[in-house]
């Protein structure tokens, strides 16, 4: 079994409701932010894992059309969406043992990759889980109040200013406990704050949530702030 995360999950089965009515007609991670499909953006983050897996259900068949040229593998949601952790624990043959790595797709970011932060900074001798933060002041188009604190040493506790940004690493063998089909991974973090093992690091760079259509808008200006980490992501 191996600690340090090789896989990557993408989660793209969504619905969209938020992003209504650009969503009536495809799948949220096909809109285009500053000329790219939100799922190119999150590829881009996730070149150097082993495995890639994307899942599907809303309008699947033209995503995977998308992706069809692409080295990643598809999760097929096909009776219902199972939500973040039902969709997790669907796609482990896929993303094989140990812990892994997640991606929402429905979000831009600038600065260091994210998903280079988790991993090194990810300690599987303490941690369960390792969420990426930003502090809510920095949280751009982000609809709401902050989701954890985070403490000196690292671990989060929920309430406070940082937000939860859509990449994490987290261990996987807690999902088999769950009886649910149908199930979000807010429980695994409950799990794993209740022990002291539910830990975050803050993204230093610009982060976005491209979950509703006012959110294109900021996320083009964001990007347009950095040009040159903009265009290095034309390629997943």
């Amino acid at each position: 079994m191996r600690n340090r995360p090789d896989a990557v999950m993408l989660f793209a089965a969504g619905f969209g409701t938020r992003m209504a009515p650009l969503t009536d007609a495809r799948p949220k991670p096909l809109i285009l932010v500053a000329g790219l499909p939100l799922i190119d953006h999150a590829l881009a983050l996730t070149r150097g894992f082993a495995r890639r897996v994307v899942n599907l259900h809303y309008r699947g068949d033209m995503l995977a059309q998308h992706l069809a040229s692409r080295d990643v593998a598809l999760s097929w949601e096909r009776d219902a969406i199972l939500d973040t952790g039902g969709g997790l624990r669907h796609a482990l043959p896929l993303l094989g043992a140990g812990p892994v790595a997640t991606l929402n797709t429905d979000a831009v970011w600038t600065g260091a990759n994210p998903m280079e932060t988790l991993l090194a900074t990810w300690d599987p001798e303490k941690m369960d889980a390792l969420l990426a933060m930003v502090p809510l002041h920095r949280a751009e188009g982000r609809q709401g109040t902050g989701d954890f604190s985070l403490a000196p040493d690292g671990r989060l506790h929920r309430g406070g200013d940082q937000v939860y940004v859509g990449a994490q690493i987290v261990k996987t063998e807690a999902l088999h406990d769950i009886s649910e089909t149908v199930f979000s991974l807010n429980r695994l973090w409950d799990l794993y704050g209740r022990t002291g093992r539910l830990f975050g690091v803050e993204h230093s760079g610009g982060w976005c949530d491209v979950g509703h259509p006012g959110g294109i808008a900021l996320a083009e200006t964001m990007l347009a702030r950095d040009p040159e980490r903009r265009n290095s992501r034309n390629e997943g």
